[in-house]
């Protein structure tokens, strides 16, 4: 493959993780908005933008098969045309079945385009290269959350229609569109086995569990504590509601820095064993914020959290695509479903428990989350198979 193919591929792969970044953080900007278009209550409005995850759920888990059968190709240039579709729909209809339904493809689209544009990563690096360019796709998921929410309150001061913020969204599908009809994509399934060898498919080994169990617990114990710590701070040291949303804000800001640090660390360092020490940090750290009673502590606790937690699911899904000789979509993206459902499960989990127990409390199970991801890292040096590859 030559140098400007690989190219246009990872910058498809850029784009396609800044697509789902924006269209699930600018969430949060625009459901007011939507809730008084429909003439809804917010709560409400919240349970429907279930659907945008559900679709990106779905896509993921089916695209591991779909990936074999469709070319790439296609299923990118289809995805142009439902982007298309849904942005229309949500920019005519005043439907609130309509919206969910434009929510649900929206999420089909973005789940496609990221679980393709994590397999690219996968296929055109090797070793901790591989490990690196992942992490810093990644950072574009975290760099569209920036950029959209602050596009979304320019519109909507403005007294612009909600639905414009979509439409900005879809500007990154034009790109991805753009580059897709001038790249040349691998070619996956059968017809790469006759075109080349005949592939020898490979077992995956418990070290998959392990990492699969890590990466659906990491997204957990992420989501279950950033969405909590706005209550908890306000209810504990009776912050108000700037000071809680700064708290939020560093996380983000020292993980943006955090994964531009690391995608140039991780080079040269063996991934196993940087994940589990970043692990054991970010339990660390999650603990001093929650255990402290002093709230000029809270801002040192978080941003150390935020950039010792940057590199980590990355690494995990690199590791996963180590495990075999040859890197599996399969595989990828069974570990890329085990942390979407990480994403489906955080208001499930954490809900019950902050009805019952308290924002503290939810704090305290994510906390123990990320043990558990320490603990699932450290045994998967005992039989990871990375090392066997030649991928240190």
């Amino acid at each position: 493959m030559n140098n400007s193919n690989r190219l246009l591929l990872t910058w498809i792969s850029f784009f396609s993780y800044g697509l789902t970044g924006a269209l699930v953080i600018v969430t949060g900007m625009v459901m007011g908005n939507i809730a008084e278009y429909f003439g809804l209550p917010v709560s409400s409005m919240s349970n429907t933008f279930t659907f945008l995850n559900a679709g990106i759920l779905i896509a993921i888990f089916l695209n591991a098969w779909l990936m074999e059968v469709i070319p790439l190709k296609r299923q990118l240039i289809f995805g142009f045309i439902l982007m298309v579709l849904a942005v229309a729909g949500l920019m005519i209809s005043k439907s609130i079945s309509v919206f969910s339904l434009c929510m649900f493809i929206l999420g089909v689209v973005s789940g496609i385009t990221m679980s393709i544009g994590t397999f690219l990563i996968t296929h055109l690096y090797e070793g901790r290269q591989r490990g690196s360019r992942l992490l810093f796709t990644d950072s574009f998921f975290s760099m569209a959350g920036m950029i959209f929410p602050i596009i979304a309150a320019m519109l909507l001061a403005r007294s612009i229609g909600w639905y414009w913020v979509y439409a900005c969204i879809g500007l990154l599908y034009v790109a991805i569109f753009v580059l897709t009809l001038m790249a040349e994509f691998p070619v996956l399934g059968s017809k790469a086995e006759t075109a080349d060898q005949p592939v020898t498919k490979e077992k995956w080994g418990v070290g998959v569990l392990f990492l699969s169990i890590a990466a659906l617990c990491y997204i957990l114990g992420q989501l279950g504590f950033i969405q909590w710590v706005p209550e908890y701070v306000t209810k504990t040291f009776n912050l108000d509601i700037n000071q809680a949303g700064k708290l939020v804000s560093d996380f983000w800001t020292s993980y943006m820095i955090g994964m531009w640090v690391f995608s140039f660390v991780l080079r040269y360092f063996d991934l196993q064993r940087i994940v589990t020490l970043l692990t054991a940090l970010a339990t660390v750290a999650m603990y001093l914020f929650i255990s402290t009673d002093n709230p000029a502590h809270l801002v040192y606790a978080i941003l150390a959290l935020g950039f010792v937690s940057s590199a980590i699911y990355t690494t995990i899904i690199t590791l996963g695509s180590l495990q075999t000789k040859v890197s599996s979509p399969k595989l990828v993206n069974f570990i890329l479903t085990c942390g979407t459902v990480g994403t489906m499960l955080t208001f499930v989990v954490t809900g019950p428990i902050v009805a019952n127990s308290g924002a503290h409390a939810a704090l305290a199970t994510a906390n123990g989350l990320y043990f558990v991801v320490f603990v699932m890292c450290l045994v998967l040096g005992f039989v990871t198979r990375h090392r066997m590859h030649g991928h240190k």
